[in-house]
Parts: structure tokens; C-alpha cells; sequence
């Protein structure tokens, strides 16, 4: 597992980048006189590349190069960062978040694989947790002491500091990673059958709804919390750490339930209907008072990160040595296409001059289809496999 935390740690400084920029639309819009709608499609460009790059790279990387690229994705993710610190308008800041997003893109593909492969399977849920779980606490830790670094130093110093933590991991990895088993070759037919594959459809389609809710609108914390609807806040940090804070606890619980569950279809299920009441509850404890919604916030964090776990574990088990590592790229690259429309729609809805209340019913809506499409399409598809298995079972008995 020690390789593991190692490869946890380039999950943190991905963390870092992916969600730190939410907290800081608003300086960076008054530093380029632009729109918070505009500056918000930074994020937009980083998850839409970020969403191409993960199965399209780790397609196109060869099975017996897992550290080249490992290694090779966080070094452009560092330099790419370097770029966005020293960007002096706002489309060359979107094109250097582009870059970013390859490099996060298809390090966090890699290292999901390569954590699974390093553990035996009873210890693949903790070993995806804790990658997710680098992701979170990069959040919980890296983004509140970003917004606060912005705010004594400036947004840029924030992005200088995304940079440095890339570039120690970029060591860290270089020095102590050895070589890791090369992937089981998989050819174009096989990654075809991976997309056209029912259950992994509807499993990454899950991911995706369950992404434009949760992460489109974290992407607009600060705008909508700054609402009159909901209470005005002003310093975003105290509801920064909530969410973050839920993050790290759902995504390191969430390993022992995934490798002690033998339904994950259920465990699923309880997440998502939990993401739905928490998005509908952020809105209305606001209303209230503004301090109430960190505990839906919390919540909200906690199922949000959750998710992704038993979601991989799901899609290695259906496809197997071959198919998996290309199933979860596919997921990884749901999530964050997820993350960018539900940013893009977020930024429509801005520019029409809604009021940043309404996006939290709406990110609901988006969960609600997420767990819809749970209790039918993938509960059809563990209907199939549960009725194929002993059928299976038996031919290979009378064989």
C-alpha cells in the first residue's frame, strides 16, 4: 500500500487545481475585467480536457509504460500550472487550464489503474480510495489555504503553489516509483466492446449526471453562496473546509463499505439519494440562515467523493484485467465531461442574470436523473449478470 499513498500524493495536487480555481472567480474576473460567467469557463476548459485526454491517452499509451506516463501527465499538469500563473489575459489563462487538464486527465486514469493492480483484489477498494482520497483532502486542505493565500497575495501566488506541489510530486514519483506491471494488451475491438458494454454505459452515465450535479456546482460556491437568497455570505472559506472536510471522510469510509458490501448497486443507490437531499437541503438552510447549510454542504461533499469508489470497483469488475483500466478512464472522463456542462450551464445561467439560488434545485434535478438511471439501466444490467453467472457456471461444469 506505501506505493499507493505515493501515487495518492499526485492525486492531492490534482485536487488542488481542479477546485481551487472556484474559489477564486471572483478575483480573477475583477483582475481581467471580465464576467464571473466568462472567467468560469476556466473550469469548463480544464474538465472538458481533462475528460478527453483520459481516454484518449491512456488508449493511446502503451501497456508497458504506465511510469513514463505517470510521470510524463504530471510533469505537463506542473509546467502547465506554471503557465496559468504567468498568464496575462484570460484566453491565454484558458489555454494553459487546457493543458492542465490533459495532464490531470491522464495521470488519475493511470494511477486508479496502477493502484488496483498493486494490491490483491479484497484491498482494491481501499486502494482506489485512497487515490479519491488524495483528490479530497487536496481539496479540503489545498483549496481554503488557496483562497487565503489569494487573498493576501493574489490569485496567482495560489497557482504558483498548485505548481510547486506538482513539481514535489513529479520528484517524489521519479525517485521512489518503480517499474509497474504493464497493463494486459487490449486491442481497438476490445476498447470498442468496453463502450458499447450495457452495464459500463450505464454506470459511466450514472457518473455523469451525478458529476454535472455535484461538481457543476461547486464550480459557482462562491457567486451562488454569495446570493441574497442565500444569506449573503461573503468569506466562502468556513463552507470550503465543510465540503471538503465530508469529501475526506466519504471517500476513506467508503473503501471499507466497497470491499465489505456485496451489493454495490444498493451502496450506490443510498449515496445518490443522499447527494439529492443534501443539494435540496443546501438551498432551503441557506434561506434560513447561511450557517445551517454546512451541514447539508458537508453532506453533499461526503456522497460527492463517495461515489467514484464503488463506481471504479464496479466497472474493474465487469471488464476485467483487460477491459477495466479503459472502463475507468471512460468514467474519469464522465466525471469531469460532467463537470464541465454542469460549469457551462451554471455560466448560462449567470449570464441570463439568474439569481445563484436557483442552481442548487437544479444541480438536484441532475442528481435525481443520476439515481433514476441507477434504480433502471444499471439495475437491469445487475439483473442480466446475476441471471448469466450460474448459467455460465454450468456450462463450464458440464463442459
Amino acid at each position: 500500500m506505501k506505493l499507493v499513498y505515493l501515487l495518492g500524493l499526485g492525486a492531492f495536487a490534482l485536487g488542488l487545481d481542479a477546485y481551487v480555481t472556484a474559489g477564486l472567480l471572483p478575483v480573477i474576473a475583477d483582475d481581467f475585467g471580465s464576467s464571473v460567467s466568462a472567467t468560469g469557463q476556466m473550469v469548463t476548459t480544464f474538465t472538458l480536457a481533462y475528460a478527453i485526454a483520459s481516454p484518449v491517452f491512456a488508449t493511446l499509451l502503451s501497456a508497458s509504460r504506465v511510469r513514463v506516463g505517470l510521470l510524463g501527465s504530471l510533469a505537463v499538469f506542473a509546467l502547465a500550472n506554471a503557465g496559468s500563473a504567468l498568464a496575462g489575459s484570460l484566453p491565454v489563462l484558458l489555454v494553459t487550464r487546457a493543458f492542465a487538464g490533459v495532464g490531470a486527465g491522464l495521470y488519475l486514469a493511470l494511477a486508479a489503474a496502477a493502484a488496483a493492480s498493486l494490491v490483491d483484489k479484497e484491498r482494491r477498494g481501499r486502494a482506489l480510495a485512497v487515490i479519491m482520497g488524495g483528490m479530497s483532502s487536496g481539496t479540503v486542505l489545498g483549496v481554503p489555504a488557496g483562497v487565503f493565500i489569494a487573498d493576501h497575495s493574489g490569485w496567482r501566488t495560489t497557482l504558483w503553489l498548485v505548481t510547486a506541489i506538482g513539481l514535489v510530486s513529479f520528484a517524489g514519483l521519479a525517485l521512489r516509483l518503480p517499474a509497474l506491471p504493464a497493463a494486459a494488451s487490449v486491442s481497438l475491438k476490445q476498447r470498442a466492446q468496453v463502450v458499447t458494454d450495457p452495464r459500463v454505459a450505464s454506470i459511466v452515465g450514472v457518473s455523469f449526471f451525478a458529476a454535472v450535479a455535484s461538481l457543476g456546482l461547486y464550480t459557482y460556491f462562491a457567486p451562488v453562496m454569495e446570493s441574497e437568497s442565500m444569506g449573503g455570505v461573503e468569506g466562502i472559506t468556513p463552507y470550503l473546509w465543510a465540503w471538503g472536510i465530508g469529501g475526506v471522510v466519504g471517500s476513506v469510509l467508503i473503501g471499507t463499505l466497497v470491499d465489505r458490501v456485496r451489493r454495490p448497486y444498493t451502496l450506490v443507490v443510498g449515496i445518490l439519494t443522499l447527494l439529492v437531499l443534501a443539494l435540496l437541503a443546501v438551498r432551503f438552510t441557506a434561506s434560513i440562515h447561511p450557517l445551517v447549510a454546512l451541514a447539508p454542504i458537508a453532506v453533499w461533499g461526503a456522497v460527492g467523493w463517495a461515489l467514484q469508489v464503488p463506481q471504479q470497483n464496479d466497472l474493474l469488475e465487469a471488464r476485467g484485467e483487460k477491459g477495466g483500466p479503459v472502463a475507468v478512464a471512460l468514467n474519469e472522463s464522465a466525471l469531469y465531461l460532467g463537470s464541465a456542462v454542469g460549469s457551462g450551464l451554471g455560466g448560462v445561467a449567470f449570464s441570463l442574470g439568474w439569481d445563484g439560488s436557483v442552481l442548487p434545485l437544479w444541480a438536484a434535478g441532475a442528481a435525481l436523473i443520476a439515481l433514476l438511471l441507477q434504480l433502471t439501466a444499471v439495475r437491469a444490467s445487475v439483473t442480466r449478470r446475476e441471471k448469466t453467472t450460474p448459467a455460465m457456471a454450468l456450462t463450464g461444469a458440464s463442459d
